[in-house]
């Protein structure tokens, strides 16, 4: 990891690169680029009910620290209930997903390490026209597990229980 090329930077709340990925709202914080392959980051806010699919990572580790709302999140054979504070921490190899419990959005910081993952929600999604939840709309699976695929992530299915 070089990171001779990085400079520091700062993003204020509604600053950076805004994707509408999954019915979600993602804000792109930190990429591989700005922080020398160490990390990326990305600011979640997703509506309530939504669940993500159940899925692998092959090439980096995620933590989530949940900043809004109430979420349960399984890993591996763990099923963690997570509010307002709560910290999460996935290995690679490890399957995973999280869905947003309650009856309000609830919002994570999702950071992975190394960087790599954060470019997968910005090619699978679109540029958010207002900084919204999106309009909810099925996600195209065939498209969403080929651009997975790209960045050696396995889409297993819906999370555990589902």
């Amino acid at each position: 990891m070089d990171n001779t090329g990085t400079r520091p930077y700062a993003l204020a709340k509604e600053e950076g690169q805004a994707v509408w990925f999954l019915g979600t709202l993602l804000v792109v914080k930190a990429t591989g680029e700005r922080t020398g392959g160490a990390f990326g980051l990305i600011d979640n806010l997703m509506p309530a009910g939504f669940a993500s699919p159940y899925h692998v990572h092959r090439n980096e580790d995620e933590s989530f620290y949940v900043a809004e709302g109430e979420m349960t999140f399984y890993v591996g054979e763990e099923k963690v209930k997570a509010e307002a504070g709560a910290f999460v921490y996935g290995p690679r190899g490890v399957p995973h997903g999280f869905e947003v419990n309650g009856t309000e959005p609830a919002r994570i910081l999702l950071q992975n390490y190394p960087a790599g993952f954060e470019g997968f929600p910005v090619e699978v999604g679109e540029p958010a026209e207002e900084l919204t939840i999106p309009p909810a709309e099925p996600p195209d699976m065939e498209r969403l597990m080929a651009i997975a695929a790209k960045y050696d992530i396995d889409i297993l299915g819906p999370l555990p229980d589902h």
